[in-house]
This record gives structure tokens, C-alpha cells and sequence, in this order.
């Protein structure tokens, strides 16, 4: 007897329609493609649909909003920058990038995020700042991260690359700390096609970044700083306009998603919300204690469930930053943490699918 093969669902998966095709199309019939009227107005919505009306800076990616944001924020050579290791390697790169060394923190074990304790013990003089990441949608502890920093006079900067409209008591992410920074890489929950978006809240810290992103300039050939050739183009802004009028029902699809597979897996470690959060899933993240990547080989080969693994190594033992560390909550999730689809396109069909697959697997002892 043939084995029917099953529809793979995939781990993720961007969605890009007619009217971001209609809105590209809009912008390259005026000729001007380049940073414009687009990026502006887009800055204006992302602020007033994400960030409580913060002012917020358009560039190129992520990593650059994580880059500028240290540099506007006076970061640079003998600064140390507290950070996560099991995240992706772009928010210490930032750090190191300036100039400033980045400093690995452990994670607490229920939402991946920054330890306070461990931030703790990882202050020395050099300490200037600290920069949790809101790893998969979940903020970090912003109420004790905060008071941490407020005690010793040091900086918060936010990595809230995968938490679009992500809260912690109330509050949006990327509006705690002098700067926040967003992605929107395609598998984000929202996309410009690439682009990156920096929260600030200094009107002084503003001017410089807009200053940064475009060769030093806010005036044609009236350079004033150093800076970089890192705009985004109207045509992105254009994709990210449309993408932010529809995240909301977008989120609300992925947390339905998230409860869903929540009261079905009983198997393996499913996600926790903290009560001050709101989470917006921008992955749903299961632990895998026995042999993960056998877990996620059979849910592919068996059952054509995509699956994503993120971080394996941790920051800290990558040979761009080797470090000599004990990060015991770092390395057991790098070795335990599986995220299973949970974007909009999953149907309630797949959700069953993977309930099925991942109680069959995990049965199966893998």
C-alpha cells in the first residue's frame, strides 16, 4: 500500500496579498521610490497603532535599529551592554558593533527572557546598559528589569524584534527604555519585506537617528555627523502600512492558535504567559526534553509538521563570541526549545493535525 505523504504545514509562513501588490504598484507609479512620503506616514501608524504615540525611526532591518539605537543612545568603547544568550546573534552583533562588549545573562526557565538575578550578577563597573530581547512574543520582566537599572543608573534598551504589540502590565513593548527595536524580516509577525523600526523617547536621541540612517544628513549635502545609508525605501514602507492594519486580527488568530494547541498537548512543556504579559506568539515554543531534534526529524518526516529550532547554540558559545560561561537555563533551552506553526495560515485543521502529531510522536517515545 503507497503512503499518502501529508500536506506539510510549514513552521512559518509570510503573508503577502493583493493589497501589499496594490500598494507597491501605488508607490512605483509616482517615481519615487526611495525614503519619502511612505516611511513618514508609516512611522506615524506604527507609533499610534504599537507604541502609545512614541515617536518611532524607519531604517533598513532590525539589526540596524538595534545598531543605531546603542549609537544614539551614546553606547560605544569601554561600555559593557548586558544581554541574553539564546536569542539570535544580531542583538549582541549590535552591541559589539558599537564598540561596547556585550556581557551574557542566563534566561529564567518559564518564558526564555532575561533573569533579573542573573543581570544582577553580571553588573561590573563597566555597565552601562541593558537590552533584554522579548524572545517569541513574550515580554521580559520590564517591572524588575527596570527597577534593576533605575537603581544602578544604567540604560534600557529593548529588543522587541519579535513582539509587535507585545505588553508587560499594560505597556507596549519597545516603550520602557531610551530606545526600542522592532523587526520586520518576512516571519516576523508583520513585514515590510525587510525593514527594522526604532522607538525613542528623547526628541534629542530622535533627530540623531534620523541624522544616523542617512549619511549624517537632514538636509541635502549638510552632513553633520557620520552616519550611514541604512533609510527604508517607500516601496517597504508601503508593504508595512498595509501589514499594520491587519496585525491585530493577525495576533488574535495566533493567540487562538496558541490555546488551542495548548489544551490538546499535554505530552511535552507547553508555553507559559506571565499574568503582567501579553503575549503575541510570534512563535509558540514547546520543550522537548529527550532528543528534540529526533522529536522534530519525526514530526516532519511522519506527519509533514514544519518545526522551527531556535537558538541551538547560544550567543555565547558562538565562535564569533566564544565565552567561558555557565548559563545552565541558556544551554537547556538551546537544547529543549521547539516551536511548533502557530501564524495566521495554520487552519483549525492543522491545529488538530499537530495536536495529533505531537502526542503520536511523543507516544512513540522520540
Amino acid at each position: 500500500m503507497t503512503r499518502t505523504t501529508p500536506t506539510p504545514i510549514p513552521a512559518a509562513k509570510p503573508l503577502i496579498g493583493d493589497d501589499e501588490r496594490r500598494a507597491v504598484d501605488a508607490v512605483m507609479a509616482t517615481g519615487m521610490l526611495a525614503q519619502g512620503p511612505e516611511v513618514a506616514a508609516f512611522e506615524r501608524e506604527f507609533s499610534a497603532e504599537l507604541l502609545d504615540g512614541r515617536p518611532s525611526v524607519a531604517v533598513n532591518s532590525g539589526t540596524t535599529a538595534l545598531h543605531l539605537g546603542l549609537l544614539a543612545a551614546g553606547i560605544g568603547p569601554g561600555d559593557e551592554v548586558i544581554v541574553p544568550s539564546f536569542t539570535f546573534a544580531a542583538t549582541a552583533n549590535a552591541v559589539a558593533l558599537v564598540g561596547a562588549t556585550p556581557v551574557f545573562a542566563d534566561i529564567e526557565p518559564l518564558h526564555f527572557n532575561l533573569d533579573v538575578d542573573s543581570v544582577r550578577g553580571a553588573l561590573t563597573p563597566r555597565t552601562r546598559a541593558v537590552m533584554p530581547v522579548h524572545l517569541y512574543g513574550h515580554p521580559a520582566d520590564m517591572t524588575a528589569l527596570s527597577q534593576l537599572a533605575d537603581e544602578n543608573g544604567l540604560l534600557v534598551l529593548e529588543d522587541a524584534a519579535q513582539a509587535h504589540g507585545a505588553t508587560w502590565g499594560g505597556q507596549p513593548v519597545g516603550t520602557f527604555g531610551v530606545a526600542g527595536a522592532f523587526s520586520l524580516y518576512p516571519t516576523k509577525n508583520m513585514t515590510s519585506g525587510e525593514g527594522g523600526m526604532i522607538s525613542v523617547a528623547d526628541q534629542g536621541i530622535e533627530r540623531l537617528l534620523r541624522l544616523l540612517r542617512n549619511q549624517g544628513m537632514e538636509k541635502r549635502y549638510a552632513n553633520e555627523v557620520v552616519g550611514f545609508n541604512v533609510r527604508m525605501t517607500d516601496l517597504h514602507a508601503a508593504i508595512g502600512r498595509v501589514q499594520l492594519r491587519k496585525l491585530a486580527a493577525w495576533t488574535e488568530r495566533r493567540r487562538f492558535a496558541a490555546a488551542r494547541l495548548s489544551e490538546g498537548i499535554a505530552s511535552v512543556t507547553t508555553p507559559t504567559v506571565a499574568t503582567e504579559a501579553t503575549h503575541v506568539f510570534h512563535q509558540y515554543t514547546v520543550r522537548v526534553a529527550d532528543d528534540r531534534d529526533g522529536f522534530a526529524r519525526a514530526l516532519e518526516l511522519e506527519h509533514g509538521i514544519g518545526t522551527g529550532v531556535y537558538y541551538p547554540t547560544p550567543v555565547h558559545r558562538l565562535p564569533s563570541f566564544r565565552a567561558d560561561l555557565h548559563l545552565p537555563e541558556t544551554e537547556r533551552a538551546a537544547r529543549e526549545a521547539l516551536s511548533l506553526p502557530v501564524h495566521p495560515s495554520v487552519t483549525d485543521g492543522d491545529l488538530d493535525r499537530i495536536v495529533e502529531a505531537v502526542e503520536s510522536v511523543a507516544g512513540a517515545g522520540r
